[in-house]
């Protein structure tokens, strides 16, 4: 969604650039925020579901906003590189940025300088050892100290956006400028450590430096060098890594075929797991029942199938026999998801981790497309609709505070039948309310008194039986009820659900009796009606036989 922004927003967006980025000056900020050219504000949003705001100029997007938090893009460093403190790596390891992976501190050179002073948090950009001209943009994962302390090991940089990824295809699609390096010792660094990249640049600098007059001539070589290899790596290069990974599938076809079949299935449904996380499921899509993500990522064929083509999952044949059990120990030993029962005996995924390692070093097979096997079926798998479940709820009324004020539940909280009944059980037993001779009666104090017993009773009842107790409690209480709908936040409304009226109808000719149940169940509260077919029926629970149906 692209607007035009008011004078009132050019100036609101040059104050934040301005606290965000103190290093640039009142005539930087007028050059990236100019009063008479073109500024767009574009809405979008990543495939995780993740609201970002993108600030374009010129048909470049030269800031974009994720969680309030505002951060440059490589065309607007390329403008500013001392903008942010930048981390050096090579050009071999800014391929695997551009791939989805964060910025591992085994990877950063350093210079004689020392690393850049950042805390965790901090924006950040990354350059290579030949050119300063930033090619990634994140946030530090650890401060400066942490990383000395560490012995340079672990993730040094979150990565959020790169030179040729998306973002930067929404531009000009320009390739980085040269920008020499000032501090010679990183591009020595560079050159030292066994970097097959360090050996190629080696060679077309000595190459092009023979032909070049002074030292200025090999520094540009070297640079123009490095930029190619940003952009593609060289034929001998793609043979080398392509016959690698022809090995190293080899090794991993060899290593699975070696393992017991149950290790393969636990690997196969870990594989399937992480390629739904990352690949399918959405963050709008949550909180997802687990029996809806089975089904729809990893059992039955669909449009968002994750199996590999040629293979099965059968959960019973893996080590952890349920899918419940799986899920526990990606929640606890992996920290992926979080899986939390929002009504009872129904587990969902209500969150997902996706800045974890494990997702984001995932890659999807390349192989992998969404299923073919649909079009019509495709589509009916959209429009397939799944009950809500219905969950009876009861709210706290001004007459029953006093009874609920030590559990600090105001006038207006909602709680389930069972959570009111525990309540209730505390507070005789903490003030001593159970009839010493017989168990089964509780003694009447002035807070039940005045709470559960009308005014002609309070001269004559003096106890109440368990039951007695729990029901005046439930019917002096506010009815509601909760309707939660598969892939929705869980919605409260007050007042008792409508009814369902059940038609049955027979028909008979001659020695035939045909009974023919056609069900129609409209549900109240909405705009438009919504009609259910009989086949949903039995998603419903009655409390009692519906009439007609003995």
């Amino acid at each position: 969604m692209h607007s035009p922004p008011r004078p009132s927003c050019r100036r609101k967006l040059r104050a934040d650039i301005s606290a965000a980025f103190p290093s640039l000056s009142a005539d930087d900020l007028n050059e990236l925020v100019p009063n008479k050219e073109e500024l767009n504000v574009v809405k979008i949003y990543a495939h995780k579901g993740e609201a970002v705001t993108l600030y374009v100029i010129h048909k470049n997007p030269m800031f974009f906003q994720m969680e309030k938090q505002l951060y440059p893009t490589v065309y607007t460093l390329w403008r500013y590189p001392d903008m942010l403190a930048a981390f050096t790596t090579w050009a071999p390891v800014v391929q695997k940025l551009m791939g989805g992976a964060d910025l591992m501190l085994p990877g950063v050179v350093v210079s004689s300088a020392g690393l850049p002073d950042v805390k965790k948090g901090d924006c950040c950009a990354v350059n290579i050892v030949s050119n300063r001209a930033p090619v990634a943009v994140g946030t530090a994962a650890m401060s400066s100290s942490d990383m000395r302390s560490s012995g340079m090991k672990g993730k040094g940089l979150n990565v959020l956006h790169t030179y040729m990824d998306q973002l930067w295809a929404f531009g000009d699609k320009t390739a980085p400028p040269i920008i020499p390096v000032t501090d010679t010792s990183v591009q020595a660094d560079g050159e030292m450590d066994g970097v097959e990249c360090g050996e190629e640049e080696e060679e077309v600098m000595k190459n092009e430096g023979e032909d070049s007059e002074g030292q200025n001539g090999s520094e540009i070589a070297a640079v123009e060098s490095s930029c190619q290899g940003l952009q593609d790596l060289s034929l001998s290069k793609q043979e080398k890594e392509e016959e690698q990974r022809l090995h190293e599938e080899e090794e991993e076809v060899e290593e699975e075929d070696s393992r017991s079949p149950q290790e393969q299935m636990d690997s196969l449904l870990y594989q399937c797991f992480l390629h739904a996380l990352k690949a399918t499921l959405k963050k709008s899509e949550l909180p997802l029942l687990t029996g809806t993500f089975l089904r729809n990522f990893i059992t039955e064929p669909s449009a968002i199938y994750c199996v590999p083509k040629g293979k099965h999952i059968d959960i019973k044949k893996s080590s952890y026999k349920k899918f419940s059990k799986f899920l526990q120990t990606m929640q606890k030993e992996h920290s992926l998801v979080q899986v939390k029962e929002l009504s009872k005996g129904v587990d969902s995924i209500v969150e997902v981790d996706w800045k974890n390692s494990a997702i984001r070093s995932f890659c999807v097979p390349e192989d992998w497309e969404p299923s073919e096997e649909s079009g019509e079926q495709g589509e009916s798998c959209e429009v397939v609709y799944h009950p809500p479940e219905i969950t009876p709820l009861y709210g706290v009324t001004a007459r029953l505070q006093p009874l609920f004020q030590d559990t600090h539940q105001k006038k207006g909280a909602v709680l389930q039948a069972s959570e009111v009944r525990t309540i209730i059980t505390d507070y005789v037993k903490r003030n001593e309310l159970v009839h010493e001779t017989n168990k089964s009666y509780v003694k009447i104090n002035p807070i039940l008194c005045d709470c559960l017993l009308e005014k002609s009773e309070y001269q004559d009842v003096e106890v109440l039986k368990w039951d007695d107790l729990f029901s005046r409690t439930l019917n002096k209480m506010q009815a509601c009820h909760q309707l939660l709908f598969p892939g929705q936040p869980p919605v409260v409304k007050k007042g008792q659900v409508e009814p369902i009226d059940v038609s049955v109808a027979s028909r008979g000719s001659n020695k035939k009796c045909i009974l023919c149940m056609n069900f129609t169940i409209q549900v109240v509260g909405s705009s438009k009606a919504t009609l259910l077919n009989c086949s949903f029926i039995k998603e419903f629970q009655f409390s009692s036989p519906a009439p007609g149906l003995e």
